[in-house]
């Protein structure tokens, strides 16, 4: 029997030399070979993040994301600290909403240590009491700095309201009360529920050999077992919710202000469309908001806006920092120019600005072997295959100015705008009516 066995046909994809094998656990191992590197980057992609914890969970992904290197059942935590230094490695992990990730680049010839470390911390962790007691007073000063963070504050207020009674609403890093409820067998129990051979995508680029990588990987996750449960909870499809919520913090010097509404989730037809209406909104420093809000009146130093899409859902939010006395100001410069992305096509010149644009970040954001493994899973976690650049640009060119108008009417309407505004707001009042666009 050949070491690998496939559940479904082994795929090549010859345009960027990806290639994809299913162990017989039903792991997937995707690569794309880079022959001109010297470096390969690799990747265990859990597929569920902070939106598939139940509510008394919450923060857990990222909890067990810490603990894990804290130790394994051979290697205490010096020891992986140690051996990733001597081999010159990059040794990472972080949690989102919808996944988690642990990833190492190294030297093509450091390749099977790397390996070696990286699936001990995936696989054997040792959950002490002890470090794990350590590691929950470290989260909670974390999140105790990040509130003391206004422009993060905002984001998880606004978060909180926009997708309320949602898991995608709760904080990834958890809340004081949670993580100070997490024990061994909580951390255990996660674990073993989402450390499965359906819920990992194991993705690696760079100088290496397809054949000889999936065997090694093999080697290592093979004897892990399947759960049978599928990769995630289905859940439910979050709501968003239009809300004004004023939230007063008489410390702060600036009023920072989160406006927000519904955006497609991440695979929508309209996606591309959508990512040029952002960036001509406020993507950039030629951006309209930094033209009106900066360059223009010279009311805030930080103006931008950006997307978040998820599996089932998005947010377009934008954000500005500013004085008290400008808030208002900023407000109606704002939605002015969301009203005017709605009323007038965008020139044939400013959309191209925006396509360029585009363009650039994805090959530039292609040059590196660690991002072309990120590339890789979450191409296959979310679509389920993989875009050529040329592809890519096609889709990119196909967006027309009539395009990113009729998306700025489905989009900013006024009742599915939600606004938050934090800082010293004295007797500031704002009505629903003062979201007119």
């Amino acid at each position: 029997m050949s070491a690998i066995v496939l559940d479904q046909p082994q795929t090549h994809h010859p345009a960027r030399n990806i290639r994809r094998t299913v162990l017989p656990n039903g792991m997937l191992v995707l690569t794309e070979q880079m022959p001109h590197m010297r470096s390969v980057s690799m990747g265990a992609w859990i597929a569920s993040g902070s939106r598939d914890e139940p509510a008394s969970e919450n923060g857990l992904s990222h909890f067990v994301e810490h603990m894990v290197f804290k130790g394994t059942t051979s290697r205490s935590a010096q020891d992986i600290a140690r051996e990733v230094d001597s081999i010159g490695g990059n040794l990472d992990a972080f949690t989102g909403k919808e996944n988690v990730c642990f990833n190492i680049k190294v030297l093509d010839d450091n390749m099977a240590p790397a390996l070696d470390v990286l699936s001990d911390l995936v696989l054997h962790p040792k959950f002490s009491q002890s470090d794990l007691e350590r590691e929950q007073s470290v989260i909670l000063e974390e999140i105790k700095m990040d509130e003391d963070n206004p422009d993060y504050l905002v984001h998880e207020t606004f978060t909180q309201n926009f997708w309320k009674n949602h898991a995608l609403g709760r904080p990834i890093l958890g809340t004081v009360k949670t993580v100070s409820s997490f024990t061994q067998e909580t951390v255990f129990g996660h674990h073993a529920r989402r450390f499965t051979p359906e819920s990992i995508v194991f993705s690696a680029a760079g100088h290496l050999d397809h054949d000889r990588f999936v065997a090694a990987v093999e080697s290592k996750f093979g004897s892990l077992q399947p759960s049978g449960q599928g990769s995630r909870d289905a859940g439910s499809r979050p709501l968003t919710h239009p809300h004004i919520t004023l939230k007063k913090k008489k410390s702060l010097e600036q009023v920072q202000m989160c406006l927000g509404m519904p955006a497609p989730p991440v695979d929508h037809p309209d996606r591309f469309a959508v990512y040029m209406l952002n960036s001509m909104l406020g993507g950039g420093m030629s951006s309209r908001l930094f033209e009106s809000i900066r360059e223009n009146e010279g009311l805030a130093y930080a103006i931008y806006s950006e997307l978040n899409p998820f599996r089932d859902a998005g947010a377009l939010s934008i954000y500005a920092g500013m004085s008290l006395e400008n808030t208002e100001r900023v407000l109606a410069l704002t939605l002015a120019e969301l009203r005017r992305l709605k009323q007038q096509a965008v020139s044939d010149a400013e959309l191209k600005r925006a396509k360029d644009q585009m363009k650039s970040n994805i090959v530039l954001g292609l040059e590196s072997s660690s991002s072309r493994m990120s590339n890789l899973a979450r191409q296959q976690m979310y679509f389920g295959r993989f875009f050529s650049v040329d592809e890519i640009v096609r889709s990119i060119d196909q967006v027309t100015p009539d395009d990113t108008k009729r998306l700025a009417n489905q989009l900013f309407q006024p009742e599915l705008l939600a606004l938050t505004l934090l800082g010293n707001l004295g007797s500031m009042k704002i009505e629903r009516t003062h979201l007119s666009c």
